[in-house]
């Protein structure tokens, strides 16, 4: 079914400025105009919607490339929508028109306020999430990026100790504790040269893991920390070596704030999600902790009516397959294009659901049937995202026995 606005508004995003056009019913450029990215473009922009006809009844949409900026979240508080067109989608829209491949920023703005008048039923506004979910959405992301620096630069320091200080590797690769723990973060900062690490004394080495925080094993972790560190290893030339301790120095300054910054930013969004009256659904499902669970309510939001059915957010989420059909070729595979951190969560979900009863059968039978780690690992994602939406839906809990019922259980005579 086709919908056909009256008015329709379309900006092509820019860093200092936006290009603003209007068109009517018939395509008919209204008004245009070239705006500032502040206060006083924003006003104009009202003022030229006004002339147009905007009211608060009757708001006219907005179509633009973006989801992000001051100018979109002033326009999202007045109710109006405001859809987010991909720039691919734009582009293929432009070649309706032209086949010269000319480009400016008004065209632009055309082709997205004609994209609404014509197939504004194929696209779905931003949606509604209350501010709280905003601001969780704002605080899980900046953890998630915060966790992926973290892994980034330990990979880095990895790397760069594997040159000149493979007694540190063989110190902090342990079941536990990595190069981004306290323990290691502290003792390179005292000792990040070889040479200076095999001066440290049991006492000295002791006094910083105590520092850093730990509370046990501290004199056993000391010697053995002693004894790998006076061990037999290759060397750089001394002056070499000093330069790489530099470095390390560094990079373990680096990594220190990205872990603080992990830290500080998942005990905020904790604290913000516990405050969403979802939490209580969302972590009623195995797996999901407060910071996941803040991951996956920032990403989804709590506009019940963004995805029409189950299977509208399990395309999102990328764990529903997608089948490509031409002629007498047909193909199932997983998606490639989804959101990558609700993706990221998910698997970070089902990792933590794995052990739970139930769940980890219904992934042996998944793995029984050919179906590789990977695999297995979104189809569960996909069962217990059509779980989510159906309790978000109802406003219950997860229950487990429905969700997972037994084969035994499946089987069983009902009693007349």
């Amino acid at each position: 079914m086709e919908v056909w606005l009256t008015i329709t508004c379309g900006i092509d995003w820019a860093e200092n400025h936006h290009d603003v056009a209007l068109v009517d019913e018939a395509g008919k450029l209204v008004a245009k105009r070239r705006i500032s990215d502040d206060m006083a473009g924003y006003q104009q922009l009202l003022d030229l919607l006004g002339d147009a006809g905007d009211s608060a009844g009757e708001p006219v949409p907005v179509a633009v490339e973006t989801a992000r900026g001051l100018l979109i979240a002033c326009l999202r508080t007045t109710g109006r929508k405001v859809y987010s067109i991909n720039p691919m989608a734009v582009a293929r829209y432009r070649e309706r028109h032209t086949v010269a491949r000319a480009k400016s920023d008004h065209a632009d703005a055309m082709a997205l306020a004609n994209i609404l008048r014509t197939d504004a039923g194929a696209h779905r506004p931003l949606p509604a999430d209350s501010e709280l979910v905003q601001a969780i959405a704002v605080l899980a992301r900046a953890q998630q990026d915060a966790v992926w620096n973290r892994g980034q630069l330990s990979n880095q320091l990895r790397s760069h100790l594997k040159q000149y200080f493979p007694a540190a590797l063989a110190a902090f690769q342990v079941r536990g504790v990595g190069l981004d723990s306290r323990e290691a973060r502290a003792v390179l900062a005292v000792a990040p040269e070889p040479t200076a690490a095999a001066k440290l004394s049991i006492a000295r080495l002791g006094s910083v893991l105590r520092k850093a925080g730990r509370q046990r094993n501290i004199e056993a972790w000391a010697g053995r920390l002693r004894t790998i560190f006076t061990g037999d290893y290759l060397h750089q030339l001394p002056a070499v070596e000093r330069a790489m301790g530099r470095q390390t120095l560094a990079l373990v300054m680096q990594l220190d704030a990205a872990c603080r910054a992990a830290d500080d930013l998942a005990e905020a969004a904790a604290a913000a999600f516990a405050e969403h009256p979802d939490a209580e659904i969302l972590t009623s499902f195995p797996g999901i902790g407060p910071v996941t669970g803040a991951r996956v309510l920032g990403e989804i939001g709590d506009d019940r009516t963004r995805f029409r059915d189950a299977r509208g957010l399990k395309s999102y989420a990328g764990s529903a397959p997608i089948t490509i059909a031409s002629g007498k070729s047909r193909i199932v595979r997983h998606r490639k294009v989804k959101n990558q951190r609700l993706a990221a969560a998910g698997y970070v979900w089902i990792f933590g659901a794995l052990p739970t009863p139930g769940i980890k059968e219904h992934y042996d039978r998944r793995r029984a049937a050919g179906d590789r780690h990977a695999a297995a690992m979104r189809n569960l994602f996909n069962r217990l995202l059509g779980c989510l939406h159906h309790c978000l839906q109802t406003g219950q809990t997860f229950d487990l026995d429905k969700a997972f019922p037994s084969p035994t259980a499946q089987h069983e005579p009902v009693a007349a």
